[in-house]
């Protein structure tokens, strides 16, 4: 079963150190057991210019400590706010909450890649590499214009860690997570005083498992109704993402995206939304039935299916029957180009690569992934340092496998919060929600999301209606497009906007 939707990098375990006690005979404390130190707070004062103005904001890099009923700290969040300063009122003021996923990533990317005042620079379209060392430059596409910003690290993410008689664990789980970074959100909102404050969060890929989880849960758990949600290469369900044996959903939810790609390859011709529109509802008709009789298919059917495949996504129908008709993504990211010598990227489908092994009959190396994690990486250490002037001796965890194993919580089910955000969105009728999916996506496909939404059979029509999807040419990371990155602020800036009907 699928049950992650980043890839990790393994990083070095740091651990906390104990002071000697004072008296020899006694034994030394546990490390755990060590008062946590008073969180340090590093807050500068700045500018960006944004659509030809000049924004004043206040950038604070600190920790928040999540305590206990006895009064202890149970962990330190790390966070990044930006406030702007010409603002009188702040009761009319939105902010911003922002998630990555993994689970196991921190907020940089959010951060330095898309929505903060300080971005990485990046050459290009998004599908080559940059030269390092890289560094973040002004972000005039900031959205800090319109919007004040905090950028969050779960525990054991970026520099949050669990404190004191706490262990790491104790947060690492899809409902330990939502009421950690919960009591987070409500913790900031009452030290910066903005209760009265429209709120949003907004959750990238896993993250949007978090926000929707965290849009039920701020509402039930501290009366906080939020204005509104953003899902950003994000899914809901993972049985949309599961290609084991016996589970057929994900066929459905893959092939539209199969087609994109192949057409942004050249693959196919013809006029793409078309195109994909027609692959979506074969994939839901006609494939989806054929896929539900297995090993009963009639070899006629099996023929014509096959064809209708190979007309889709330009793979052979010998390749679709050699595989039954089921290609999971590994294999088409292997097979779509393995002609050229090239295998294409899972995070962004438009980037290739040179294969090393040309019999592999899947794609273990994902080629965007590579291009991102150490320019982001290089930037936001520099970022930090230099320009915020936080440090700390332990490493920052941009991407870690120390939330690994995950507790999902799902009673031996497959993890599916779905009926989180359909419930907050009935109990709180003004909420709106923005979907925004990149075509060449082949981590979180688009049609991952719309059939999440598609059976949220419980919501009103009413609160159905304030549901909005846009998309974008890229894919899972589709700010580092530039031509996306423009859409993604011109789109979220509407979306804060408009007022709710």
């Amino acid at each position: 079963m699928i049950r992650t939707s980043a890839l990790f990098l393994t990083l070095a375990i740091s651990a906390f150190a104990a002071d000697e006690p004072a008296k020899s005979p006694a034994p030394k404390p546990d490390a755990a057991a060590t008062p946590a130190e008073a969180p340090k707070t590093v807050i500068k004062q700045a500018s960006v210019l944004i659509a030809g103005k000049k924004i004043p904001y206040k950038a604070t890099a600190g920790k928040i400590q999540l305590k206990g009923d006895d009064g202890k700290a149970r962990a330190s969040i790390f966070h990044v706010s930006y406030e702007r300063e010409d603002v009188s009122d702040r009761t009319n003021r939105p902010v911003m909450f922002a998630f990555n996923g993994g689970p196991g990533s921190s907020a940089v990317w959010l951060h330095i890649g898309v929505l903060g005042p300080r971005i990485v620079n990046l050459e290009g379209d998004g599908t080559s590499s940059t030269p390092p060392p890289l560094r973040v430059s002004e972000n005039p596409l900031s959205i800090l214009d319109v919007c004040d910003l905090v950028f969050v690290d779960p525990v054991s993410t970026g520099y949050s860690r669990a404190e004191n008689e706490a262990k790491p664990e104790d947060f690492h789980g899809l409902n330990q997570d939502i009421e950690s970074l919960g009591d987070f959100v409500r913790m900031w909102v009452s030290a910066h005083d903005r209760w009265a404050s429209p709120k949003y969060l907004l959750g990238e890929s896993y993250g949007g498992m978090r926000v929707a989880g965290l849009s039920k849960h701020l509402q039930s758990r501290y009366g906080m109704p939020l204005n509104g949600v953003i899902l950003l290469s994000s899914l809901l369900d993972f049985a949309t993402l599961d290609a084991n044996p016996g589970s057929e959903i994900s066929r459905s939810v893959f092939l539209p995206a199969y087609t994109a790609v192949a057409h942004f390859h050249g693959k196919v011709k013809g006029d793409r939304d078309t195109l994909v529109a027609e692959s979506t509802q074969f994939a839901y008709a006609e494939y989806a039935s054929a896929l539900i009789m297995g090993s009963s298919i009639s070899p006629e059917l099996n023929a014509k299916i096959a064809a209708k495949l190979e007309s889709l996504t330009s793979l052979p129908a010998a390749i679709w029957q050699r595989y039954n008709l089921r290609i999971d993504p590994m294999v088409f990211r292997a097979e779509l180009l393995r002609n050229e010598g090239k295998v294409i990227g899972r995070f962004d489908a438009r980037v290739t690569a040179d294969v090393g092994d040309k019999t592999a009959r899947e794609a273990e190396y994902d080629p965007s992934y590579s291009l991102a994690y150490g320019a982001f990486s290089t930037a936001m250490m520099d970022y930090l340092s230099r320009d915020l002037g936080y440090d700390e001796d332990r490493p920052y965890e941009i991407l870690t496998q120390k939330v690994m194993p995950w507790r999902w919580d799902a009673n031996n089910a497959v993890v599916n919060v779905a009926d989180r955000l359909s419930n907050a969105m009935r109990d709180n009728p003004h909420l709106k929600v923005l979907v925004m999916s990149g075509h060449n996506d082949l981590a979180t496909p688009p049609e991952s999301m719309a059939y999440s939404l598609r059976h949220m059979l419980d919501l009103p029509q009413a609160a159905r209606s304030k549901i909005q999807t846009v998309f974008y040419e890229s894919g899972h990371m589709f700010y580092l497009n530039p031509t996306d990155l423009k859409k993604t602020r011109e789109d979220l800036v509407k979306f804060l906007t408009e007022p709710s009907k």
